[in-house]
């Protein structure tokens, strides 16, 4: 009985240890980035956010996409499953607001739209391996196409594709699904060089997510409470219905849990900035999300790692 014991504890150690090798780099990262800035270091958010968006992250999706373990089917599953999921988050999202008598405009982009890039791709990558990071790309990649469309037509009133036609991913995926599909085989340079552009972009997201996060403009906390436990409860619930429901497999479920349960996106913020729907409130539910999002998430990936949910 007592070498029992002591196997159970040990398994509860490394438990523990692996959800902390989960989150710890992720949190160590971004604390760089929010350290740099509040030290006053020059750090050009404009250089290294359109290195990390024009030429990072495209590359990061055709990579993954194309040289990890999944196939164009697996892509479709995942990309439908995203859709639903933005679908129940719209639903859900817009109800809430209704009754918490908050501005649709304003907030609804954020409950809809979660972090799935700068937070999503690394978290999914340490907890699940390069398939789950595979995975994640498929989540992200559709997400992305969301909201720069729907999410823009939401903030700003108006309904354009330029933003979505404008994006690298969407060209990126684009490239990547005939690779997929016909198991075409990329020349052996332009795929390390893409492995090489593609290797930056994970740390430099989450830096630059943590100098993002020291600058925001926060003046409403309020509001930006509620939001962020909204987002968070919201992203789970569905996440977990639309996994249950598609019967994915445990990894597309546990990446689908996880992506759908990160934190407001900070482009929420840049959005509201842009076409003035209370930047500072919006500010206060990404800043909120994200710190419930680094407490919360331990609990998240315990469930779809270890047991607690089961698919």
């Amino acid at each position: 009985m007592a070498g029992n014991g002591a196997v159970a504890e040990w398994g509860k150690c490394v438990v523990v240890l692996d959800l902390l090798g989960i989150v710890v780099p992720v949190f160590v990262c971004a604390a760089i980035g929010w350290t740099w800035a509040k030290l006053g270091r020059a750090f050009d958010s404009e250089t290294v956010t359109g290195l990390t968006v024009q030429i990072g992250t495209p590359c990061l999706v055709f990579d993954t996409l194309t040289r990890l373990d999944l196939d164009i089917a697996d892509f479709g599953m995942m990309a439908a499953a995203t859709a639903a999921t933005v679908v129940g988050f719209a639903i859900l999202a817009a109800a809430w607001l209704y009754f918490a008598r908050l501005d649709r405009a304003t907030f609804l982009p954020a409950l809809m739209f979660p972090n799935t890039g700068n937070m999503g791709l690394p978290i999914c990558l340490f907890a699940f391996g390069d398939r789950g990071l595979a995975l994640a790309i498929s989540f992200f990649a559709v997400m992305v196409i969301l909201q720069f469309t729907v999410g823009v037509a939401i903030a700003s009133g108006r309904a354009s594709l330029r933003m979505a036609l404008t994006s690298p991913v969407l060209y990126s995926v684009a490239a990547a699904l005939p690779v997929m599909a016909f198991d075409i085989e990329i020349p052996a340079a332009a795929a390390k060089t893409l492995h090489l552009l593609a290797g930056f972009t994970i740390p430099v997201m989450l830096i630059a997510l943590g100098v993002s996060l020291a600058k925001l403009e926060v003046r409403s906390l309020g509001d930006g409470l509620a939001v962020a436990l909204a987002r968070l409860l919201i992203g789970f619930g569905v996440g977990t219905a639309v996994a249950w429901g598609f019967g994915l497999p445990a990894d597309a479920a546990g990446v689908l849990i996880l992506q759908s349960s990160m934190p407001i996106a900070v482009f929420s913020y840049l959005f509201a900035a842009r076409y003035g729907r209370r930047p500072e409130a919006v500010a206060g539910a990404v800043l909120l999300s994200t710190i419930l999002g680094f407490v919360g998430l331990p609990v998240v990936i315990w469930l779809v790692r270890f047991g607690g949910l089961s698919f």
